[in-house]
């Protein structure tokens, strides 16, 4: 069982809800966003990191450290599963400069860190970068993965913000018939939302398809879905609940000119 505690209501420090999870969708770009959305206290022997690359990677790949080092103190590396999902051949060492370059990964080891501080001898974690991949490397990913997740001893972690809407991003797409172009946004983003919680890989390619919303990390939450899928087809599926849990946006966009970056938080929860 795992404790679940949600950081913007401390009263419910002293009224954890107990579940059993296995995956957490949680934003990385913006920190204190971060914190105000979710994090949760867990214990977990293993703990999966899928973090989008942003320097154009094309496989995922693996990181060559043997700790990450955070404020509180070093996550230990789990070693002898890097090597076995190297045995695949479907994943990449990552060099040491684009580990360091990277940050969607990174952003998320400081509240690990934290949330496990009782547990800080008993558990590894297992960053893996995630490349831009087709829906069928992704199926090839989730059926890999698929072992790991089905063991309640482990933990899966999904770092990815949602709609980056503006100029500089190179994304406006507006329904005038939201309102505002930050209830436009909203909706957007919703519809994703929905999409991922229905836990079917085909929707959410067929949205990015037809919407082209720019969730960095797409290709991190279409290798969940596979995992799930491919967990489901293994005939050992228990039942499998994913719900969003917050969502915020930077700012509110009203005009063209204005920028916003939109995150969302999320569980799967086994029963």
């Amino acid at each position: 069982m795992l404790l679940i505690y949600l950081m913007d209501q401390p009263e419910q420090l002293y009224h954890p809800m107990l579940v059993t999870v296995t995956v957490e969708l949680v934003p990385h770009m913006h920190i204190v966003k971060s914190v105000q959305l979710q994090y949760l206290l867990l214990c977990s022997r293993k703990i999966f990191i899928l973090g989008p690359s942003h320097h154009g990677a094309s496989r995922c790949s693996l990181t060559l450290a043997t700790t990450y080092k955070t404020p509180l103190y070093d996550l230990k590396i789990d070693a002898q599963v890097c090597q076995e999902l190297i045995y695949t051949e479907k994943f990449n060492w990552l060099s040491m400069d684009k580990d360091e370059e990277e940050h969607s990964i990174e952003m998320q080891l400081p509240y690990i860190a934290k949330v496990m501080e009782g547990y800080q001898d008993s558990f590894t974690i297992i960053p893996i970068l995630i490349g831009s991949l087709t829906p069928a490397e992704e199926a090839e990913y989730g059926k890999i993965l698929a072992p790991y997740m089905a063991n309640p001893q482990n933990l899966f972690v999904i770092s990815s913000d949602f709609c980056h809407w503006g100029q500089r991003f190179r994304y406006t797409y507006y329904d005038k018939s939201y309102g505002p172009i930050y209830n436009s946004i909203k909706n957007l983003d919703q519809m994703g939302m929905d999409i991922i919680e229905k836990l079917t890989p085909s929707l959410f390619t067929e949205y990015l398809k037809k919407y082209e919303n720019t969730i960095c990390g797409r290709h991190p939450i279409g290798i969940l879905l596979q995992t799930i899928q491919s967990i489901k087809n293994s005939g050992n599926a228990q039942r499998m609940t994913l719900k969003f849990l917050k969502y915020a946006q930077s700012s509110q966009c009203n005009n063209m000119n204005d920028s916003s970056v939109s995150y969302a938080s999320a569980s799967l929860v086994i029963e």
